[in-house]
């Protein structure tokens, strides 16, 4: 016999119809008064936002079910979102009550890590970009897309390019092809929820159809990005995910531009990562944006981090920037002022997106209004300052005083989150509301004089006049005075010591208050719709004061904390030179104890006398913290603040290259030292003029004659470049100290240590010479290694001391040197080889083309291939 087959409900069926078009998110279907999860979604919703796993019946088989009410949406939805997690809200479509078959039910949006407006997702002064990446062959397009705020920016270049902009902009989400997303993920191992699409996604033909169709224009040469094939592809992707995830509404996303790394330092990923901007390299370390960040709003703190991320290398602009900070130091009153109303303002870029895609409430228009009212002092400081910059600032600024008027008259002041929970549309705005209001709030009065009426009337004086969901109003009589109750009363329902009754008056007023009570809420769903359309064609424009205030936010907490700090406006030199005098590291200065005073540290680099420093000295003594300090110093300067020092004169630098501290990458499979020697190539490979190299301990990851040739070829080298770039180098090996007998540019320097009788001091001081000592036995005593394993290491030490002297060491490099000057064919007893010793010393390297460059070679070749062939 067959066995029946089990029938799944109708609600399950609709469910699982549902389901089957969102297989990659989590499905919360709207149940009555609760979200639901079944299944699988179910035990990852209980998991993650730590709720009850129940089940229920599907047609005889259990499920697995998790829920939550409705109303808490904004507790649980952030966690899954934040888990990583891609969630679809399935919403009733229709009134219950006005259906008798099952509900119409579907997605009304759906929610991703890089697609969300949510302010309890978002974090304030941070930036949430959805990116896409792709590739051809070696050339990468990425784009980047902030729904809160409308930015749109794209991108194209090698993979180290594309690299650093993902570390930057930090993307809460990425798209690729479904062909690339393993390879992809390989090769950019971020720790951020990877997403594939289609492969016919990614092509360019559609995406620039998709691109012109969305910015309404028939070129996209006017936005400067008609010819990155690579990067449209890319913002293309974007749009299309963006129409999946029922985000249609993008009228914020009013631009797309490319991201100029050309008018940036270069900073590689390595670099960004070493010097702790604003991703600490451990658990609770301190960052560099978490000291200097005393910015008051939103969009001040997530431009502040854009800014670090790209030092500019324009001169002009640095110096308008430093200008502006100038003048806020000098004036602090003014300062305060504006901070003042700074502080008035709510974030103007992410409200006028839920602008944009209507998901805007009467409380954020009210904030919007207030904000928008703060622009006004603000404006007219900036223009009345005698600083030219502010000046344009301020006279860029536009408040918008016709949406000013409009909110005012408008809008409550006391406007709710909820429509329905309040009075939205303010008192005197539209005369048929306010009848309607006065109807509803009226009813009080009216119920009391008709009970008082009624009392009189029957001579029953504990009359009460209720309501509930079930029969509506009613008077409720009790059983010791139902005699007395007019013949014309309906009864409606019995209780134990009662009854209760309806009128024809009562029902009458009953649907009078009701029917108020519906239209308040339509009409005033209808002039808020329309008071928010008002908003839209000025959407551009406070998006340009959003820009603006947050410029002027930043430039103020560099000039606060300039104040506070001690910092120095840094004079900017047409030359390459670096002089730094009682120069600081800005976090670990605010990090000491109060009782521990900060040592300061002079640094002068520059490409013809003093290019690179070589700095030894024991572990622990701060060289690195000197490195880090130097960089820090250099990139503060170029973001537009002042320094931590007492004087800093600099050229400007192109580029910053760190190979700072250890940094294993064994989860990918590879060791300290190839980690090491990637970053180390990475750096030789990309060196200019205008680069600041700094270098800490180059070759610890192998041997130690291994180490010390691998740390002397590339000092060698960084001093044989064309490009002499400036260049600091912190190592404990103290042979290399003998470079500076051979290099005329390389100098050296150690970290100051007093050695008393049974411990060393570390002074924290860069003094001129090198040093011979790494204490290394000291620094192992001071960490607490037990004193067994410290006399052990003694007694070793002095034996090596003994047997391998450091003057064996330095013999060795010596003996190199010569070598090497021995298989020079300059010394070489051969006529041909003196020849050809003439012919380029004849040549002219300052006049000489590349074709005649190549023509002299040629001409070399044919003497040595004829010399070779007498041989045979």
């Amino acid at each position: 016999m067959a066995t029946k087959s089990k029938k799944v409900t109708p609600l399950m069926q609709q469910y699982n119809k549902i389901k089957t078009k969102y297989p990659d998110a989590l499905l919360l279907f709207r149940v009555g008064d609760f979200y639901e999860t079944f299944g699988e979604d179910a035990i990852k919703t209980a998991r993650i936002v730590n709720i009850v796993l129940t089940s229920r019946n599907n047609g005889g088989d259990q499920i697995e079910l998790a829920g939550f009410p409705h109303h808490s949406l904004n507790t649980y939805l952030p966690k899954l979102v934040k888990a990583g997690e891609r969630v679809a809200i399935c919403d009733q479509l229709e009134d219950p009550k006005q259906t008798k078959s099952i509900v119409k039910r579907g997605v009304t949006e759906l929610i991703t890590p890089g697609v969300s407006l949510n302010d309890e997702v978002l974090s304030s002064k941070t930036n949430n970009f959805l990116a896409a990446l792709s590739v051809n062959k070696n050339l990468y397009g990425v784009a980047f897309l902030d729904i809160s705020t409308g930015e749109f920016l794209v991108s194209q270049g090698s993979k180290e390019e594309v690299d650093k902009l993902l570390q930057n902009f930090n993307p809460s989400e990425l798209l690729v092809t479904r062909n690339d997303k393993k390879e992809l993920a390989i090769e950019f191992p971020y720790d951020l929820p990877f997403f594939h699409l289609d492969d016919w996604v990614f092509q360019i033909d559609f995406a620039k159809e998709s691109l012109l169709k969305h910015f309404k224009v028939n070129s996209l040469k006017g936005f400067g990005v008609e010819k990155l094939d690579q990067a449209l592809i890319s913002a293309g992707s974007i749009l299309h995910y963006l129409e999946e995830t029922q985000h249609d509404k993008l009228d914020h996303v009013s631009n797309i531009s490319r991201i100029e790394d050309d008018n940036f330092v270069w900073m590689d990923r390595f670099t960004v990562r070493n010097l702790e901007l604003y991703t600490p390299l451990s658990q609770g370390a301190v960052t560099l944006i978490d000291i200097i960040d005393q910015t008051t709003t939103a969009m001040g703190g997530r431009m502040l981090k854009r800014w670090m991320a790209f030092p500019l290398k324009d001169a002009s602009q640095i110096k308008k920037r430093h200008e502006v900070v100038e003048f806020f130091t000098k004036s602090q009153e003014q300062q305060e002022e504006i901070k003042s109303y700074l502080k008035r303002m709510s974030d103007l870029e992410r409200l006028i997106s839920k602008v944009a895609v209507g998901k805007i409430c009467p409380r954020e228009v009210v904030q919007l209004k207030n904000s928008l009212e703060a622009i006004i002092p603000v404006k007219e400081k900036a223009i009345s300052s005698n600083n030219k910059a502010l000046n344009i600032i301020g006279e860029s600024l536009n408040p918008c005083v016709h949406l000013i008027d409009l909110f005012k008259q408008a809008i409550d002041e006391q406007a709710p989150v909820n429509i329905l929970k309040g009075n939205a549309i303010a008192q005197g705005y539209h005369a048929e509301l306010d009848e309607l209001r006065g109807l509803a709030t009226s009813g009080k009065d009216y119920l009391d004089n008709m009970l008082a009426r009624h009392a009189e009337e029957t001579g029953i004086t504990s009359l009460k006049i209720s309501s509930n969901n079930v029969f509506g109003y009613y008077i409720e009589v009790r059983n010791t005075h139902k005699d007395k109750v007019p013949e014309e009363w309906t009864r409606k329902q019995t209780l134990v010591n009662a009854e209760r009754y309806i009128t024809e008056e009562l029902k009458e007023y009953e649907g009078k208050i009701l029917g108020a009570e519906e239209r308040i809420n339509a009409l005033q769903q209808e002039l808020f719709d329309k008071v928010v359309r008002e908003i839209l064609p000025s959407i551009k424009t406070i998006q340009t004061n959003s820009q603006l205030i947050g410029q002027l936010d930043c430039l103020i907490s560099f000039a606060s904390h300039a104040v506070k700090s001690n910092y120095v406006r840094p004079e900017l030199l047409d030359n390459d030179d670096l002089i730094i005098k009682n120069g600081r590291h800005p976090v670990i200065e605010k990090m000491l104890p109060a009782d521990q005073p900060y040592i300061p540290n002079d640094v002068q680099l520059d490409r013809d006398s003093q290019q690179i420093i070589m700095i030894t000295g024991p572990n622990m003594s701060g060289k690195s913290a000197i490195l880090r300090q130097t960089a820090l110093i250099v990139l503060l300067a170029q973001i537009g603040s002042f320094v931590p020092a007492q004087e800093v004169k600099m050229g400007i630098v192109d580029k910053i290259f760190t190979r700072v501290g250890a940094s294993d990458n064994i989860s990918q499979g590879e060791s300290t030292f190839m980690t090491e020697m990637n970053e180390s190539a990475s750096i030789l490979n990309n060196i200019s003029e205008k680069s600041l190299v700094l270098l800490d301990e180059i070759g610890r990851g192998t041997s130690t004659y291994d180490g010390i040739s691998i740390a002397w070829a590339i000092t060698e080298y960084l001093h044989e470049h064309p490009s002499s770039p400036k260049t600091l180098f912190a190592t404990h090996y103290h042979e290399l100290n003998e470079m500076t007998s051979q290099f005329e540019r390389i100098k050296n320097f150690n970290v100051e240590v007093k050695e008393l009788k049974d411990k060393v001091l570390f002074m924290r001081k860069l003094v001129a010479g090198g040093s011979h000592h790494s204490f290394g036995i000291h620094v192992a005593k001071m960490a607490g290694m037990p004193q067994q394993v410290i006399s052990k290491a003694n007694k070793i030490l002095k034996r090596l001391e003994k047997t391998h002297k450091q003057e064996d060491s330095k013999e060795a490099m010596k003996d190199l040197q010569e070598e090497e000057m021995q298989l020079s064919f300059f010394n070489l007893d051969d006529p041909l080889l003196e020849n050809i010793k003439q012919e380029i010393l004849q040549v002219d390297i300052n006049t000489l083309t590349p074709v005649e460059a190549l023509m002299k070679l040629n001409e070399i070749k044919r003497m040595l291939v004829k010399k070779e062939k007498v041989n045979q």
